[in-house]
């Protein structure tokens, strides 16, 4: 049941953490691992640590970029453990692995992780529909990166669990956009806004950002994007006459 769901590491340093990551997924349930540029592939000390979940490192699947990662999925939930200058959707743990496993029933979703030292830039968090934030104790919330792996993926756990006893929950019906479509769209949206004049490329300023957290907030329906990508070419059409 959680096989439509995959952990994503992105260049971590120490390969370790990838087999204590690996650990923490398969007490779990899980078994999706997609390393994104790593600085090492995984070795022994992976193998080592992974204590007895090594299929899950040996069967890692090895990228160069996020958009690699995620480009069929259709929820994507980074994690991050400091405040932004730009605010953006955020879940709570238990919120988080509900709406995880419940969407997991009808497309890929994947949960992001970042480096060890310095997390997710703020770039890589654009490209997630939703934030998750672990609520450690403010005087201490050193968790590493197995850690914050292993509480996730136990609360994605607890919703099937849950889901189990009470199976009236299940996946909307609604269809959403894989992360490959609305990253189109989000290109084309800034086309447009420099053809319009809107946007100048010199001086683009944070309009963009503000844009996607908009849209990412709204999460428009598949068919809503499909209309607002016409909406977009009419514009473009009209600029160019």
């Amino acid at each position: 049941m959680l096989d439509n769901i995959r952990i994503v590491l992105i260049s971590t340093s120490h390969t370790g953490n990838m087999g204590s990551a690996a650990r923490a997924m398969k007490t779990m349930g899980l078994s999706e691992l997609y390393l994104v540029n790593p600085e090492s592939e995984p070795d022994g000390k992976a193998t080592a640590l992974a204590a007895g979940a090594s299929d899950i490192v040996h069967s890692a699947k090895i990228v160069g970029s996020l958009d690699e990662a995620i480009n069929d999925c259709g929820l994507v939930i980074g994690a991050s453990a400091r405040s932004r200058t730009h605010s953006w959707p955020m879940l709570e743990p238990r919120e988080c692995g509900e709406k995880v496993f419940v969407e997991s029933q009808k497309h890929p979703v994947a949960l992001v992780f970042g480096r060890e030292s310095s997390g997710l830039t703020n770039e890589e968090l654009q490209q997630c529909n939703f934030h998750v934030h672990i609520p450690a104790n403010p005087d201490y919330s050193a968790l590493n990166l197995a850690m914050a792996v292993q509480v996730l993926c136990y609360e994605v756990r607890m919703a099937m669990l849950a889901s189990a006893q009470a199976p009236q929950k299940q996946a909307s019906e609604l269809e959403y956009p894989l992360a490959n479509e609305m990253e189109g769209f989000y290109q084309h949206l800034e086309q447009a806004l420099k053809d319009t004049g809107f946007i100048v490329p010199q001086h683009p300023g944070t309009v963009l950002t503000k844009l996607r957290r908009l849209f990412n907030r709204a999460r428009p329906e598949a068919q809503e994007l499909n209309m607002l990508r016409g909406v977009l070419s009419s514009v473009q059409k009209a600029a160019r006459k």
